[in-house]
């Protein structure tokens, strides 16, 4: 029978633990070592792999790229390995911390409000919910599921469609009396437009005229953080807004926003996905758990 050489799973939490912790000895205080037998084990993990994970100098450990790379696997293992025993050891129950990102207006409008439908349903799972527009690296901010609005970058990460859902023009009555109404596109250049003070997959706002695709950029007088403080700059008079229908759809239905330009709005809508990181064939019971949920409760139009 082949003998195992050594506890790569060890190797693998000592190593993580150093770069969470910054250095070897604060990483050794925790597992009760010495710091010299943790720096001679990560020398040896670096000598397996034939590789330099780390460079040293006299105050500092710097992850190298290939360190990077084998620390953030290292967290995926080590996490799959933890679900593995929590899995077996309640009969496969989905539990644990799930932390989730969502963009603010599904997070806000669609998410939050299911919170405590998922909770009853799933007692033993400890949601962590982060609600922001800006695009969050689910490596670097340990996440386990984000959900994101329009086309995907290309990354590693595994989408799940949650549906589309159709966006809007619109501004408040008291700036439409102030400054008119557009009643073409092209009228929107003399218009104050609301944009993002971040960077955006698709930053314009598109229209169809007379059969083309045209589009228009917004910006350069108000731009803001999310797209709650848009419909609020909006509502306030601010200018003229795009968000999702269902985001302002209690707005327009008592009057305090106008849709606008509507029959040049193109058709279809914006893709709503739920992605995550996966390509291992294992995922984890409280992220299954909570992708079917979401596909099975959350309404986008």
């Amino acid at each position: 029978m082949a003998r195992l050489e050594t506890n790569r799973s060890g190797e693998m939490e000592v190593f993580v633990r150093v770069v969470e912790r910054g250095g070897f000895s604060a990483a050794a205080r925790d597992f009760n070592m010495t710091p010299s037998a943790v720096s001679k084990l990560v020398g040896r993990l670096e000598d397996r792999l034939g590789t330099r994970l780390f460079n040293r100098s006299t105050r500092k450990l710097h992850l190298t790229s290939e360190g990077q790379r084998f620390y953030e696997r290292a967290l995926d293992i080590i996490a799959d390995i933890n679900e593995a025993e929590q899995e077996v050891a309640t009969a496969m129950a989905p539990r644990g911390r799930l932390r989730v990102t969502a963009n603010v207006p599904v997070g806000l409008h669609r998410l939050l409000p299911l919170v405590p439908l998922f909770r009853e349903r799933y007692p033993d799972i400890t949601l962590d919910v982060t609600v922001s527009d800006k695009v969050m690296d689910l490596y670097e901010e340990r996440a386990d599921v984000a959900i994101r609005s329009g086309p995907l970058q290309s990354s590693g990460l595994i989408a799940r469609k949650l549906g589309q859902c159709r966006m809007a023009i619109a501004a408040s009555p008291s700036y439409l009396e102030k400054h008119g109404r557009p009643t073409t596109v092209d009228a929107l250049q003399s218009h104050t437009l609301i944009g993002y003070n971040f960077q955006r997959v698709l930053p314009d706002w598109p229209f169809r005229v007379n059969g083309q695709d045209v589009s228009v950029t917004p910006g350069g007088v108000f731009d803001v953080a999310d797209a709650e403080s848009a419909r609020q700059l909006a509502l306030a008079g601010g200018g003229i807004v795009r968000l999702a229908r269902f985001h302002i759809d209690a707005e327009v239905a008592d009057g305090r926003l106008e849709v606008l330009l509507d029959e040049f709005y193109p058709g279809g809508g914006v893709d709503i996905n739920a992605v995550y990181i996966g390509g291992r064939g294992h995922l984890p019971a409280r992220v299954r758990a909570f992708l079917d949920f979401c596909a099975e409760n959350i309404r986008l139009n």
